[in-house]
C-alpha cells in the first residue's frame, strides 16, 4: 500500500472535479498527444544505435574515434538538458504557449538526419534535436500530471511516459528490419530509419494546439478564474463545477525563493534519481545494441527488439500498476536493491571463464531489464518533478531534474565506453550495480505523492478560499 499516514485527509480543492473525476477519453488524447514526443525521442535514441554501422559505411569510415562516438551519442542528450533548462523557465509564463513548438523542432531535425554529408554535422543536428526533445521532456509531464486524476496519475504518467519512450525504440528495430527484408541498400536504409523520427512528432502537432492550458496554472499563476472553470468543465465535463470562483484568492503570492527553499530536500533528491538511473539505463540502453549485443551474438535490432519488447514493456506495465499501489517510495527502493542484485548475477556471468550459452546471458539481462525498469519508472517518467514540485515551480523542476538526467545520460556517453573498453564488461557492469544501490538509498528521502493531491505532494500552501466546503 501507498506510504500514506491514515489520518491524513485529502483535502477537497477546486481542483476536486479534476482530481476526483475517473479516467475518461480526455485523458485518453491527453495521453496520447503528451506521449508521442517521447516516442519520437525514444524513435530517435535509439535508432541512431542500430544504424550507426551503416552510416559510418555511407561516410567511408570503418569506426569512430572515441571522442566521435561519445559526441555522436552525447550531443542529443546534452541538447536536451540545455532545452529543459530553458523551457523549464519558459514554461513558467504558460504550459501550453510553447506546446507544439518542441515537436516541431523534433520534425525537423529528424529530417535533416538523413541528409547531413558527414558525422560532424550528424553532430550538430542531433543537438539541435535535442533541445525540442529537452523542452518536450518538461511540457508534457507537466501537462500530463497537472490534468490527471489523483488515484491513476501514476499509470498515466508511466503509460504516457516511460512506454511511448520504449514503443518509440521498438518502432526504429522494426523500421530497420523492415528496410533490410525489402531490399534497401545501406545508405538508404539508415537515412530512411533516422528520418522517419519525423512522422510521430508532426502527428500531435494540431492535437497539441487544442490542449488546454491546465487549471492549476490558470489558477495559481495566472489567477484567472473564468479560465480556470472553463478548464475544469473540458476535464470533467459530466460534473458540473459547483465552486464559485469568483472573488477566490487563486493567485499564489508565495515567491518562488520561498518553494525552492521549503522543498529543497525534494528537488534535490529528484535530480539525484534521474542523474543515477539514467546512467544506469543509458548505459544499457545506447550500447546495448553494439557492445552488449555483439558479445551475445545478436544483431542491434534483434537485441532492441528483446530488450525492450519482451523485457522493458512488461517491466514498465507492472511499475504502473504497482505506483498507485505500493507507493512511489517503496517500490522504488525495494527494486532497486533486487536490480542490484541482478547486475552482480549478470556481471559474474560476462566475468566466469566458463563458455555459457548466450540464451543464459540473455535471460540475465533481461532480469536486469525487468527490475531496473521498474525501480527507475517513478523517476524517469518525470514524475518527481511534476508531483513533489508547487504549481509556481514545477516546470522550472521540471527542467533542472531532466537535465540532471540528460548530464548523466551524456557522461555515460563519454565514460562507458572506455570503462567497457579498459576493465572490461564485468567491471563496467558491477560499477552499474552500486549506483543503483546509492539511488536506492536516496530514494529513502523520496516524499510519497501516491493517492495524494498535486498540493499535498508538493507541500504547497493553499489559500483556503480554494477549499472546497
Amino acid at each position: 500500500m501507498a506510504d500514506q499516514s491514515k489520518s491524513e485527509q485529502v483535502v477537497s480543492t477546486i481542483f476536486a472535479p479534476a482530481d476526483e473525476v475517473r479516467a475518461n477519453r480526455f485523458h485518453a488524447r491527453m495521453m496520447f498527444t503528451t506521449g508521442m514526443g517521447v516516442f519520437t525521442d525514444g524513435y530517435s535514441l535509439s535508432s541512431i544505435a542500430i544504424v550507426l554501422p551503416l552510416v559510418l559505411a555511407s561516410f567511408g569510415q570503418h569506426s569512430l574515434t572515441g571522442l566521435q562516438s561519445s559526441f555522436l551519442t552525447g550531443s542529443a542528450l546534452a541538447g536536451m538538458a540545455l532545452g529543459a533548462v530553458v523551457f523549464g523557465i519558459l514554461g513558467n509564463h504558460g504550459r501550453k504557449r510553447y506546446y507544439g513548438l518542441d515537436v516541431v523542432v523534433m520534425a525537423i531535425t529528424a529530417v535533416a538526419q538523413a541528409f547531413v554529408p558527414g558525422v560532424a554535422w550528424l553532430i550538430v543536428v542531433r543537438f539541435l534535436f535535442g533541445i525540442g526533445a529537452g523542452a518536450d521532456y518538461v511540457l508534457s509531464p507537466t501537462i500530463m500530471g497537472e490534468h490527471a486524476n489523483r488515484k491513476s496519475r501514476g499509470k498515466m504518467m508511466i503509460v504516457g511516459f516511460g512506454v511511448s519512450w520504449i514503443s518509440g525504440a521498438i518502432v526504429a528495430g522494426l523500421i530497420s528490419l523492415a528496410c533490410h527484408g525489402l531490399g534497401f541498400s545501406d545508405g538508404v536504409t539508415w537515412r530512411i530509419v533516422l528520418g522517419a523520427g519525423a512522422l510521430p512528432a508532426l502527428t500531435v502537432i494540431y492535437l497539441r494546439r487544442r490542449l488546454p492550458e491546465t487549471a492549476r496554472f490558470m489558477a495559481r499563476v495566472k489567477g484567472d478564474p473564468e479560465a480556470t472553470r472553463a478548464v475544469l468543465r473540458e476535464v470533467n465535463a459530466e460534473e458540473a463545477i459547483k465552486a464559485d470562483l469568483k472573488g477566490a484568492r487563486l493567485l499564489d503570492s508565495n515567491r518562488i525563493g520561498f518553494y525552492f527553499r521549503r522543498n529543497a530536500r525534494a528537488i534535490l533528491v529528484s535530480c539525484l534519481l534521474w542523474f543515477m538511473f539514467d546512467i544506469i539505463g543509458y548505459s544499457s540502453g545506447l550500447y546495448g545494441p553494439t557492445l552488449i549485443a555483439k558479445s551475445l551474438g545478436l544483431s542491434p535490432e534483434v537485441f532492441t527488439l528483446i530488450s525492450y519488447g519482451a523485457f522493458s514493456i512488461p517491466s514498465l506495465l507492472v511499475a504502473a500498476w504497482l505506483s498507485d499501489r505500493w507507493g512511489r517510495r517503496p517500490m522504488t527502493v525495494r527494486w532497486s536493491m533486487i536490480s542490484a542484485v541482478a547486475l552482480v548475477i549478470f556481471g559474474a556471468y560476462r566475468g566466469s571463464v566458463v563458455i555459457m550459452a548466450p540464451a543464459i546471458g540473455l535471460a540475465l539481462l533481461g532480469l536486469f531489464s525487468v527490475t531496473n525498469g521498474i525501480a527507475s519508472a517513478v523517476p524517469t517518467s518525470g514524475m518527481n518533478g511534476v508531483e513533489l514540485a508547487p504549481t509556481k515551480i514545477r516546470t522550472v523542476v521540471q527542467g533542472l531534474t531532466v537535465a540532471s538526467g540528460r548530464i548523466g545520460a551524456t557522461l555515460t556517453a563519454f565514460v562507458f565506453p572506455a570503462l567497457f573498453a579498459h576493465f572490461g564488461e564485468s567491471v563496467a557492469i558491477y560499477v552499474l550495480a552500486g549506483i543503483t544501490i546509492v539511488a536506492a538509498v536516496v530514494a529513502l528521502f523520496m516524499p510519497e505523492a501516491s493517492q495524494r493531491t498535486l498540493e499535498q505532494a508538493s507541500d504547497e500552501e493553499v489559500d483556503r478560499t480554494l477549499v472546497r466546503a
